[in-house]
């Protein structure tokens, strides 16, 4: 019989410059494995790698507070690298977070605990965003720093000064929107932004080695970043490093942390096997023989969980001191600060929708509603000057710089308007990031064809319902000449079945105005404007104030003669050709009722007798929409039809585009003369 292969040797960690310090670190190591190791699931290695760092950072530099979770003033840390939640979560136990207890970490990974895999915006107080896809919590830091830098442009330091912190790992860095965030914050100069970098050299497959070579030192440097490389394990070298970044102004900061992942394990430290998954009860023993820890699972000694918890609360002197310097502060600016702080929109804003209703309504014009929403920036952004506007090098496509906007410039922040570059993975994740930090209302641009390019940041805003808005123009085939590369298709589809997203496609200038007044007035949903680049024809001329698109959908337009034998759904662009193939179907006596359906999310949360008073009784239906049919058979049922697309679109004329793909008023006819006779009685 063979022998059995040897054991690997254990592996010493390097002596503590400070062993008080050592300690403190290992009250997160040892938590860190021990809920790991309890969920039999979850990712040990970089909490035991970065420790160290989130000691002396925690110690000696966070503003914060853990009575008062939500001070506006705290430092905000956010933890890219989010499969080390167990890192985050030990520090909120560690310095007193009420609501993250002990049996908490002990249900980590559990159905509906506060200890979710990865960090979960607003299941527990502490957790500033929800990260986990990787470069996410890099792009939010970005927006954090600038919503920062804005506001204390607007405030002053005395009400708004503090740092944003953020913790990233190699599979950071490699994901794409990690280079759009980092350029962007290199190019405003965003100085009050502070990243380390665990550079551990592992990810789940084995050593960086296999998959990158790059050089991330020059990398940051070429962006425009302060660097320093230090030791992660040497704490006078990360205190030193801190003070040194927060010193630097004009620049983000980066800290290059050289650690090594599952530090103090005995056999797996430093290898993949250290990155994932449950070490093990021997493996577990090794690390607290090594470390010297001698406490029982899920203890900490009594004099670290005091000193943790005084970190926790050493605190709120600054805070308070914060507090008297805002009841200090000249009336009307403390009454503006307190309104933006608290989410509340100014009393009067509801009058910019008014002014830009009876504007669309004298003029009577043909208008793109891309054009429309500029329109109605015009009137809300003097009016709700915590509006943070932006594009992706679209703005003048995208029609989203108001008139009243001033432009942020590199260290410039007085503006409320951004430049984001080509970089729409970044500016949504950075539009996440001013959301969280609170204070400013985000909206940015581009085309609708390139939100796939956004789709990861719009599917967490709408994980975390936070108020991002994203305004996609160029919404369907009626761009027209672009052809096929630009035309969004499927994107409309994919878009609403993001869950808790609300995708507002407007028919007119009026509904534009109104969609923008319901997502205004929705603070905790993320929403999608899809807006036209083609004119359309203004639909409604009544005079008033109700908002008929915050119902999601209505009875634009009631059968007339007799009851209801037919109804026609659209949305955006092509409710005009629903309208008429509505006066051709009265003209043959088919009572024909239009329905606009702005928005499909809104209208789901209406009563069921409201959805059966608009879509009516009958069964013979038509939707048509520039786009792929997936979802309206859940209104127009099984003798319904659909006008739309069913394939990519064409490079060409929009009224030529629209004819070769049959997406007519006739068209609408015919589908809804095959819907009347579908749903005879048989």
């Amino acid at each position: 019989m063979a022998d059995a292969a040897p054991k690997p040797a254990a592996k010493s960690v390097p002596k503590p410059r400070d062993q008080h310090l050592r300690d403190m670190a290992d009250c997160i190591r040892f938590l860190s494995m021990d809920a790991v190791q309890h969920a039999k699931s979850g990712h040990p290695g970089a909490p035991m790698g970065m420790a160290d760092i989130a000691t002396v950072l925690f110690r000696d530099f966070m503003q914060f507070d853990a009575g008062d979770p939500h001070w506006f003033d705290r430092d905000r840390f956010v933890l890219s690298n989010g499969h080390a939640s167990m890192l985050l979560y030990s520090l909120l136990y560690l310095t007193g977070y009420q609501d993250m207890t002990l049996d908490e970490l002990k249900r980590f990974r559990q159905i509906d605990s506060k200890t979710a895999g990865h960090p979960e915006y607003n299941h527990a107080d502490g957790i500033e965003t929800t990260t986990g896809p990787l470069g996410q919590g890099i792009g939010n830091s970005v927006g954090f720093a600038l919503a920062e830098r804005v506001l204390n442009a607007k405030f002053g330091d005395d009400l708004c000064s503090h740092f944003t912190y953020v913790f990233m790992g190699d599979g950071c860095l490699m994901e794409g929107v990690s280079e759009e965030a980092i350029s962007m914050a290199g190019h405003y100069k965003l100085g009050r932004l502070i990243a380390f970098w665990d550079n551990n050299s592992i990810t789940i497959d084995g050593p960086t080695r296999l998959a990158v070579s790059d050089t991330e030192i020059q990398r940051f440097h070429a962006s425009g970043w302060h660097v320093q490389e230090i030791d992660g394990h040497d704490t006078d070298a990360i205190h030193e490093a801190i003070t040194a970044a927060r010193a630097v102004t004009d620049k983000p900061s980066l800290i290059a942390c050289k650690t090594i992942i599952g530090f103090g394990f005995p056999t797996i430290a430093g290898t993949e096997k250290a990155h994932s998954d449950a070490p093990g009860e021997e493996e577990i023993a090794g690390a607290r023989n090594i470390l010297g820890w001698d406490s029982p699972p899920f203890v900490i000694p009594e004099p670290l969980l005091r000193e943790w918890r005084e970190i926790g609360a050493q605190g709120r002197k600054a805070r308070m001191a914060w507090a008297d310097r805002v009841k200090a502060a000249p009336a009307e600016l403390r009454v503006e600060f307190e309104r933006r702080n608290d989410g509340k929109l100014p009393v009067d804003w509801p009058k910019a929708i008014a002014l830009a209703r009876a504007e669309f309504i004298v003029s009577g014009k043909d208008v793109a509603t891309r054009a429309a929403s500029g329109a109605v920036l015009n009137h809300l952004a003097p009016m709700i000057p915590e509006l943070l506007g932006g594009s992706a090098d679209l703005t003048t496509s995208n029609v989203t710089k108001a008139q009243s906007m001033v432009e942020i410039e590199p260290g410039e922040y007085g503006g409320t308007y951004v430049h984001y570059g080509v970089r729409e993975h970044g500016m949504a994740a950075a539009m996440n990031g001013i959301a969280l930090h609170g204070g400013l209302i985000p909206y940015g641009g581009t085309f609708l064809c390139f939100s796939d390019y956004c789709r990861p940041s719009i599917r967490l805003a709408a994980l975390m319902r936070i108020r991002t808005i994203f305004v996609m123009t160029h919404d369907s085939i009626g761009l027209g000449e672009d052809g096929p590369t630009h035309q969004p298709v499927e994107q409309l589809a994919a878009l609403r079945a993001i869950p808790h997203l609300a995708v507002y496609r407007p028919g007119d200038p009026i509904e534009t105005a109104e969609c923008w007044e319901a997502i205004l007035s929705t603070p905790h949903q993320t929403a999608l404007l899809a807006l036209s680049r083609q004119p359309m024809p203004l639909l409604r001329h009544e005079p008033g104030s109700e908002n008929k698109s915050a119902r999601g959908g209505y009875v634009l337009k009631e059968a007339a003669g007799s009851d209801r034998k037919l109804t026609i759904l659209g949305t955006g662009s092509e409710v005009h050709l629903a309208v008429q193939a509505r006066e051709l179907l009265q003209n043959e006596g088919i009572p024909t009722a239009v329905v606009s359906m702005p928005c499909r999310l809104l209208f789901e949360q209406q009563d069921a007798a409201y959805r059966e008073a608009v879509l009516g009784r009958t069964r013979a239906r038509v939707a048509v929409e520039a786009a792929v049919e997936l979802g309206w058979e859940r209104y127009t049922g099984l003798d319904g039809r659909f006008v739309g697309m069913h394939s990519f679109g064409a490079s060409g004329k929009i009224h030529d585009v629209y004819m070769k793909f049959d997406i007519t008023a006739e068209a609408v006819v015919r589908a809804a003369r095959e819907s009347l006779a579908a749903a005879a009685p048989r």
